[in-house]
């Protein structure tokens, strides 16, 4: 990669308009992650949904709604400029949970540090997953008509409330009448994101992977052994024990190695193709394996593998994941309980052709098999993967924007995180979809999440680069 990596802007009235605008512009995400919209706790959103339309509206969208579904809102929004392309964006306004005890900085205090070695950041819950991506996109337009620009596209944006929480619903707001047939008419649909490292790399996506996101209950109740209130644990002599039924039960969805060993769980996973194999060997010697570890907090990689065989894994591998394992007391020093009940909360990844409903009787049936059909599968959301060709005009506009700007870009069969773009790329919608953003971020549902504003390495993009990155590709859309 050359080190340039701010996009190219043909109109230098635009890239005036954005280092103008510099602080309002982040001023506008600051008061965003201020603004936390949780629906797992269900606080904030009615707020959050209102200030996702106020957002677009003065980002020049001229209709904004409100979608109301069985769950939280969506919003359907639409800017017509009188071009002749229209793109769909999708947006997510809720965020991940947050302790304010695991962080340096307040999550929602959005405030901007020092955090060496990656330079000036903004920290706070969202700020990389997805409101600072989404903030530098809505810059970008007001950018664009602050220099008395037209939107050089149509844009249909569609947004969600409940991403953070498996997007139970969102199928509920595509599917409106008014949404359906908005989105059919554009040349596809993209995520603002900032998929560049800390080294510079910049990677392309070409799909996501499903997940399912579920709890796995042991209770006495449902087993009809053990207590069915907490007791004192003296009576586990006498009693047995739904913890350990739970942690017995779960021993068997992975084997030795930690890998899935639920019957059926992954029969239909693709893998990877010949020309898929040649995006990871190029990937593999284009993104960092020490950047990637320090990103990680980690020093070695699952049975040890090299760096090369570690991408396909995380690329085409299904995966069966605790992310919470709760039991009777968890506070200070110890209370000789014996739990009535227990509950793990697992995400399962997806790789094509995997399916959410199909994955979901397949841990059912697993578990029946082997005697635990007591424990209850109370599956709270999740999705199909997603696939989008190379060849798509969508993703060749991206490459032809990093490329025209110095950057070599990795191209990646997909994403080993999930997003909902199965409602986009699935029939009856059938369209192309990919993220896109240049900028670097981090912490996404971890404590200390940042977005990088004014970065120490020349090869990052700095704020004004991704609000530019936008502007750069917006133009590019119109041209295919």
């Amino acid at each position: 990669m050359t080190q340039a990596t701010e996009p190219l802007l043909a109109d230098e009235s635009i890239q005036s308009e954005i280092e103008k605008r510099h602080d309002e512009s982040v001023g506008r995400l600051q008061d965003w992650v201020q603004h936390p919209a949780l629906a797992a706790e269900g606080r904030g959103m009615d707020e959050g949904c209102e200030l996702m339309m106020r957002l677009a509206r003065a980002a020049g969208f001229q209709k904004a709604s409100r979608i109301d579904t069985d769950g939280h809102p969506g919003v359907f929004a639409t800017l017509d400029a009188g071009a002749a392309k229209t793109v769909a964006i999708y947006f997510m306004y809720d965020v991940k949970q947050a302790d304010p005890a695991e962080w340096s900085s307040p999550p929602f205090d959005a405030a901007i540090v020092e955090r060496p070695p990656f330079g000036k950041v903004l920290i706070g819950r969202g700020a990389v997953n997805q409101k600072g991506p989404e903030a530098a996109f809505l810059a970008a337009l007001h950018a664009i008509q602050g220099a008395g620009k037209k939107i050089p596209v149509n844009l249909v944006l569609v947004a969600e409330g409940e991403e953070e929480i498996g997007s139970p619903h969102f199928r509920q707001v595509v599917a409106r009448p008014e949404v359906n047939t908005a989105l059919k008419r554009t040349i596809g649909v993209f995520m603002p994101s900032a998929f560049q490292d800390p080294d510079g790399s910049v990677s392309i996506f070409l799909g996501a992977k499903g997940v399912v996101e579920c709890e796995l209950v042991a209770s006495g109740e449902k087993w009809g052994r053990g207590p069915t209130k907490d007791v004192h644990s003296s009576n586990r002599a006498r009693l047995d024990s739904p913890a350990f039924r739970l942690v017995q039960a779960l021993a068997t969805l992975v084997n030795a190695d930690g890998d899935p060993a639920i019957d059926g769980f992954g029969r239909e996973a693709k893998s990877a193709t010949a020309a898929e194999r040649v995006m990871l060997d190029e990937a593999a010697k284009k993104i960092g394996e020490e950047t990637s570890k320090s990103l990680l907090g980690a020093t070695r990689w699952a049975h040890d593998l090299p760096w090369r065989a570690t991408l396909e894994r995380f690329m085409f591998t299904p995966t069966v994941n605790i992310e919470g394992l709760v039991a009777g007391y968890t506070g200070p020093g110890g209370k000789t309980v014996m739990p009535h009940r227990a509950v793990a909360k697992l995400d399962l990844r997806l790789v094509p052709d995997m399916t959410y409903d199909g994955t979901i009787a397949a841990l059912k049936a697993h578990l029946a098999k082997r005697g635990f059909g007591d424990i209850e599968v109370n599956p709270s959301g999740g999705y199909d993967p997603t696939t989008t060709a190379a060849d798509a005009p969508i993703i060749k506009a991206m490459l032809a924007v990093l490329r025209r700007s110095g950057i070599d870009p990795v191209l990646l069969p997909r994403l080993a995180g999930s997003y909902p773009g199965y409602v986009f790329t699935n029939p009856p919608i059938s369209l192309a979809a990919g993220h896109y953003g240049l900028g670097h971020g981090s912490g996404a549902h971890a404590p200390d999440e940042y977005f990088v504003i004014e970065p120490s390495n020349p090869r990052v993009s700095s704020w004004d680069g991704a609000v530019a990155s936008h502007v750069a590709f917006l133009y590019e859309l119109a041209k295919i």
